[in-house]
């Protein structure tokens, strides 16, 4: 039995001796601020209707992604068909005067040669038939006019992008430059505003960190904008592969505001009974001791696999990890 007890305190002696130990220093962190960012998109484009009317057709709604060009609606006005009707009818009418001028002024040459009819006559007649063909074509420019209108009745994208509202409805009346769809285009980014007293830490192209779907993604800090609007800066941040389900969404981002020192220490080295954490550290003597400690975040990066230690230890300690 004592045989068993000494060789029992040899090996707790050599584990000892072989655990490694870790002298806490001051580290330099960076300071992370939460904030609600908002996703929007770049540009907001309206698509408007050319001309007045009723909508009568109308093939998109919230939500639905379009292309530049894309037919989002049709606006018919009832009075361009009529309009052009009526001009169908000048156009018969004309065409009959032209007929009638044209065999006028052919008779007229036969006579002005057999010298029954003055060539002031001829030369009237001639007059005639040019102001007739004129009118014709004066009212075919009309008529092209009213069909090219009757056209710009389609709605089109103007942009290719996400349909964020549709504030018109099938079957209503519409003015000339109203919107019948707005669109977001140009891509989607995150816009957040931060409290004035950081607006010296903040720097274009520092790392966001941000969670989407339950999972951690990290963005760049793409603008600051100079004007400081209602005691807050506000900053761009692109993020690969956003979500853009929801336009003016929250999302919680994690801004660098400046840096730190802390105290780290290995997060293996931290055991946690009942609700405590305790860490094991080397005293004067070289003697290990449990020292109950407060933990701070848990950190990333370079400085992955250590924690922040707030209390219980100080800097100079020498921390045994297992």
């Amino acid at each position: 039995m004592k045989m068993l007890s000494f060789a029992l305190l040899v090996s707790l002696s050599a584990s000892v001796v072989q655990a490694e130990t870790l002298t806490l220093s001051p580290t330099e962190i960076t300071e992370w601020k939460a904030v609600q960012a908002r996703v929007e998109s770049r540009d907001i484009v309206p698509a408007r209707a050319r001309i007045g009317g009723v909508i009568q057709e109308l093939t998109i709604s919230e939500g639905d992604l379009v292309t530049a060009g894309q037919q989002l609606g049709l606006v018919k006005d009832d009075k361009i068909a009529f309009q052009i009707a009526a001009l169908d009818a000048q156009l018969a009418a004309f065409a009959a005067q032209l007929k009638t001028a044209e065999a006028e002024f052919a008779r007229g040459e036969t006579l002005v040669s057999q010298g029954v009819v003055t060539r002031q006559r001829l030369a009237q007649l001639s007059t005639d038939v040019e102001v007739t063909r004129n009118q014709i074509a004066a009212t075919e420019a009309q008529r092209a006019v009213l069909t090219q209108q009757e056209t710009e009745g389609a709605v089109v994208a103007p942009a290719d992008g996400r349909v964020l509202t549709v504030p018109a409805s099938r079957g209503s009346v519409i003015m000339p430059g109203e919107p019948v769809a707005t669109i977001g285009s140009g891509g989607f980014f995150l816009r957040l505003a931060v409290p004035e007293r950081f607006a010296g830490e903040l720097e274009a192209g520092a790392e966001i960190r941000l969670a989407t779907g339950g999972e951690e993604a990290a963005g760049r800090l793409a603008k600051v904008y100079p004007q400081i609007d209602n005691g807050r800066v506000i900053a761009d941040v692109e993020v690969d592969k956003l979500d853009t389900a929801f336009v003016n969404a929250r999302i919680l981002v994690e801004v660098p505001i400046g840096s730190r020192m802390a105290l780290l220490a290995p997060l293996e080295a931290v055991v946690n009974r009942h609700g405590v954490d305790f860490m094991s550290v080397e005293d004067h003597n070289g003697d290990v001791v449990e020292r109950t400690v407060i933990l701070g975040a848990v950190q990333d990066g370079k400085n992955a696999g250590l924690v922040e230690v707030i209390s219980g230890v100080v800097a100079g300690d020498k921390v045994v990890r297992p």
